[in-house]
């Protein structure tokens, strides 16, 4: 016997025949003889309805009371799936992160886990109980209750199958598998029966939106088997994610990603001195925004141009800290650019491999794209292109590196 943790997304949780449905995956890996904790988002959009539900009341809302407020979604649906698997006859028990004991830093809205303890989980486990946890959030040592960011589900699911040795992770979501592109934007995206974690990592970074990047790093720290799964398709063994030593095959590109949440800055004629660059990004740092592309050009009379992107959710933050950066400096101005979208192509093949930067170049220059920055990393090129573009320029990489599937199934995603 041995233990399998599932993640139920919030589409699969949506409303009461979706929990149904849940209920009957969860209890289909328990009659196969092992042990199961599942892990829970809140229900469809009720996180949304939060967050809306907040701006109504304020525009800068407290950060440990909206922790207090989103995190009470998933106590909703693990309540209701425990529910759900009583009525069709088999022993459940839901918890919070803070009864299981999820520890993070003591950060609001982003926080990290930094420990889970067992005692309980292994207690109810041993009773032969199928667990329920809330997954998104935690809870620091002075009792405050936190919350992981967005997607943080995936990473309460892979920091659980660590602390308890499971035999594996299973992400369930909405679509049947890992695809090489998002099939509702690229009608012909191939279906990927394995990927390795660095590559699922990076693509989770870019942009695809099947699993959290953190979920993704963990996994492959303590190499935990996961697999992407449908909640509607319970039969389709979904896609393989494991240590690219053990991928049979990868091709140069094996994925293909566009991030509209992207937003270019850049600081105007900032003095060309040592340590100027470690004061700019530092003082985001010292904020926890996280900065990606970065490329700086010298300008005349001694100046250069620094220009960055940060997740568009953070940009009032980024604008509010730089001014007064700006000010210090004696920089010209601060300039932002909303229209972009951040493409990038993903391959664990294109490191030895000459001429993937061209191909992709040259795809983007066939179509009249035109580039605004490029970021490149061994096994990842991203560009910055219009965001109106952003799947057009998708389509034709994907074209380009030869990942069409002629014979691409109709229905990859439920919708």
């Amino acid at each position: 016997m041995g233990i399998v943790v599932q993640k139920f997304g919030g589409t699969s949780v949506a409303d009461s025949k979706k929990i149904k449905n849940v209920a009957n995956a969860v209890i289909k890996e328990y009659k196969n003889g092992n042990q199961v904790v599942v892990v829970v988002s809140a229900m469809g959009h009720s996180t949304d309805y939060l967050i809306n539900l907040a701006g109504e009341i304020t525009q800068k809302p407290d950060n440990r009371e909206m922790d207090m407020l989103i995190s009470s979604g998933e106590q909703v649906s693990m309540a209701l799936l425990a529910m759900a698997i009583h009525e069709a006859g088999y022993p459940a028990v839901s918890l919070l992160a803070s009864q299981v004991g999820i520890l993070t830093e003591s950060v609001h809205n982003r926080a990290r886990i930094i420990d889970v303890k067992t005692e309980k989980l292994e207690k109810h486990l041993s009773e032969n109980k199928i667990i329920v946890v809330a997954g998104f959030q935690g809870i620091t040592k002075e009792g405050e209750i936190t919350t992981l960011g967005r997607g943080g589900s995936d990473t309460s699911a892979v920091a659980l199958a660590v602390a308890l040795k499971a035999d594996r992770c299973d992400i369930y979501t909405d679509v049947r598998a890992v695809y090489t592109a998002d099939p509702r934007y690229v009608p012909k995206a191939s279906r990927l029966e394995q990927v390795s974690y660095i590559e699922m990592l990076e693509l989770a970074r870019v942009g695809a939106n099947v699993l959290h990047p953190r979920s993704v790093e963990t996994a492959n720290q303590f190499n935990v088997p996961m697999r992407v799964r449908s909640s509607f398709y319970l039969d389709d063994p979904g896609t393989l994610i494991i240590g690219v030593e053990d991928m049979e095959i990868y091709r140069p590109v094996n994925g293909v990603a566009a991030d509209k949440s992207q937003v270019r800055i850049a600081i105007l004629k900032v003095p060309d001195q040592p340590g100027i660059a470690a004061r700019i990004f530092g003082a985001l740092s010292k904020n926890n925004i996280s900065v990606d592309m970065i490329i700086q050009s010298l300008e005349e009379d001694n100046a250069n141009n620094i220009a960055f992107t940060v997740d568009e959710t953070d940009l009032n933050s980024t604008l509010s800290i730089l001014e007064e950066v700006r000010m210090n400096l004696g920089a010209k101005e601060i300039v932002v650019d909303n229209d972009i979208a951040k493409i990038s192509i993903v391959g664990a093949g294109m490191i030895d491999r000459p001429g993937i930067a061209a191909s992709m170049f040259e795809a983007l220059a066939e179509q009249n794209i035109n580039i605004k920055m490029i970021a490149t990393s061994e096994i990842k090129i991203s560009c910055l292109v219009e965001k109106e573009r952003a799947h057009e320029a998708v389509r034709a990489l994907h074209s380009k590196f030869e990942l069409d599937d002629e014979n691409a199934e109709a229905d990859k995603v439920k919708l």
